[in-house]
């Protein structure tokens, strides 16, 4: 299920790292060069690929990945044409990284659970990251993705109490997406002081590994944080970059984070 996940990990472990997560969002700022992003991303060293999906309320999301939430709803890119065709053209220029799916419960209802997991494994998809699903309302979906081998990938917020971790991790697919601050995804100037410590809380009740996102997006703070984790997740730095100056843009700021993540 989860073993394209779990050797990008050990991958990037026997090389003395942290894994970077690299978040883009599919269709921005159209389907084809969204691809070139995506490549980009692996070209300066992602070793996991977060797809973000568009959806019209993403109630987890900052300014940043709003906008390009936007963009890439104006340009077409549903859930289908995602799996059809940028899924597809990701997998075929790294073959070699995992592809996870970010996107809501509503996106992955209005296909239906069972269909979407098919689609998502056969299109090449090894996890999906839903924010928005609550782990007590997630028996149905889990079940429908451990039949096709697809992880769900659970989060567990900073206000998420120590008993309420330990169950979301015991269960938990692929990796741990701990979310480093309160609030919505984006980048910010100071990390918590506290969030090492909930870092290896999780870890110690997990069996898959640990990964911290929201608010990281400099190659010192990834450097803080991947020393308590097994890796961190990038978003908003990545989408700016490309947004701003294109693919090479986003590999420069993968390339950093990398660097930042050498231990």
């Amino acid at each position: 299920m989860s073993g394209e996940i779990a050797e990008a990990f050990a991958r990037a472990k026997a090389r003395g790292e942290g894994a970077l997560v690299a978040y883009a969002m599919a269709g921005d700022p159209d389907l084809a060069r969204s691809v070139d992003v995506f490549a980009a991303c692996v070209e300066g060293g992602a070793d996991i690929l977060e797809i973000g999906v568009a959806f019209s309320d993403p109630i987890a999301d900052g300014p940043v990945i709003q906008a390009a939430s936007e963009r890439a709803l104006k340009a077409g890119a549903t859930l289908r044409r995602v799996l059809d065709e940028v899924v597809p053209a990701v997998r075929e220029r790294c073959p070699q990284t995992p592809l996870v799916v970010m996107t809501y419960v509503n996106v992955v209802m209005a296909l239906g659970e069972e269909r979407y997991a098919k689609l998502a494994r056969e299109r090449g998809v090894a996890g999906t990251i839903l924010p928005d699903l609550p782990p007590e309302e997630s028996a149905s979906i889990r079940a429908a993705f451990d039949k096709e081998g697809l992880a769900l990938i659970p989060l567990c917020a900073p206000t998420t109490s120590p008993a309420r971790a330990e169950t979301i991790a015991k269960d938990a697919r692929g990796f741990v997406y701990c979310v480093s601050v309160a609030g919505v995804t984006g980048m910010r100037s100071e990390l918590p002081a506290n969030l090492s410590e909930r870092l290896e809380l999780v870890r110690r009740f997990s069996p898959v590994p640990v990964v911290a996102g929201f608010g990281i997006s400099t190659a010192e703070q990834a450097g803080v944080v991947g020393a308590h984790a097994d890796g961190v997740v990038v978003g908003s730095a990545i989408v700016r970059a490309a947004q701003a100056d294109g693919p090479a843009a986003a590999r420069q700021v993968c390339a950093e984070l990398k660097r930042g993540l050498k231990r």
